[in-house]
């Protein structure tokens, strides 16, 4: 065993199956203090794996997850034996969050990261109209939906895959711009965008067609215009076993329609 994974920290959900999962985990491996560990086990489901992410995000400490929530796209079986060796094999995935920076109705700048996707969603009954530039150049001088969202290749799996948004393997240099149900154009079904490239958004006639965005868990109300990039500084790292890593989950899911 490497000395690097010797000290492993378990964070649990809330649920009571992750709660009796850490004690279980505990009495068998110890549970250290997630500032000392070298490793941090998340007990949970993709949202609990999500925030767990988020907290440690630029650490350099590794996440491994174990499902006990619903889907678990982002985890690993849950098994209680061979932890030790399970982690030392396991696949480490680099995480590069998308930064969002928004300036709301009363002029309030407002940032946060997304490790799955920045969206926007109209407020209210009406269609949102939208203006779409990628570095700088005006690429659609209106998109009428009800919302549009950015979703790195860990998110394409998620909203953007139930918005008909592409999937994109985890090592690709590549973003999805992806509309949510499009009433003009009708036929545009969004882009694939070089990593590197900035999506600005203006919302037009932001009093009578609000518009929120939300980047993963943080959300801001009555936007007028987002910018949207890939982080050059945020990190994060996901671990996953060698025989399910992220790299087959993708393919497979591909092949499931």
């Amino acid at each position: 065993m490497s000395r690097e994974l010797q000290s492993i920290s378990f964070l649990a959900s809330s649920t009571p199956a992750a709660q009796e999962a850490a004690r279980r985990l505990s009495a068998l491996y110890g549970n250290d203090k997630p500032e000392n560990a070298d490793v941090i086990v998340a007990l949970g489901g993709d949202g609990h794996m999500l925030n767990t992410l988020h907290r440690f995000m630029g650490t350099g400490v590794p996440i491994y997850g174990m499902n006990k929530g619903t889907i678990g796209f982002l985890m690993n079986e849950y098994r209680e034996d061979g932890l030790r060796e399970r982690l030392a094999a396991a696949t480490r995935n680099v995480i590069h969050p998308l930064t969002m920076t928004a300036i709301d109705a009363e002029g309030n700048t407002h940032n946060a990261l997304a490790i799955n996707e920045v969206a926007l969603f109209r407020q209210s009954y009406q269609a949102a109209r939208l203006q779409i530039a990628i570095d700088g150049t005006v690429r659609l001088e209106e998109l009428v939906c009800d919302g549009v969202m950015v979703a790195t290749p860990i998110g394409s799996t998620a909203y953007n895959l139930s918005a008909q948004g592409p999937i994109i393997p985890v090592e690709a240099p590549l973003l999805a711009l992806t509309p949510v149900s499009p009433f003009r154009p009708r036929r545009w079904r969004g882009a694939l965008l070089p990593n590197h490239q900035t999506v600005d958004i203006v919302v037009l006639e932001p009093e009578k067609r609000p518009v929120n965005a939300v980047a993963d868990a943080t959300e801001v109300k009555s936007v007028r215009k987002i910018t949207i990039r890939e982080s050059a500084t945020d990190t994060g790292l996901i671990m996953f076993d060698v025989e399910h890593s992220w790299d087959e989950r993708i393919l497979a899911e591909q092949f499931r329609y």
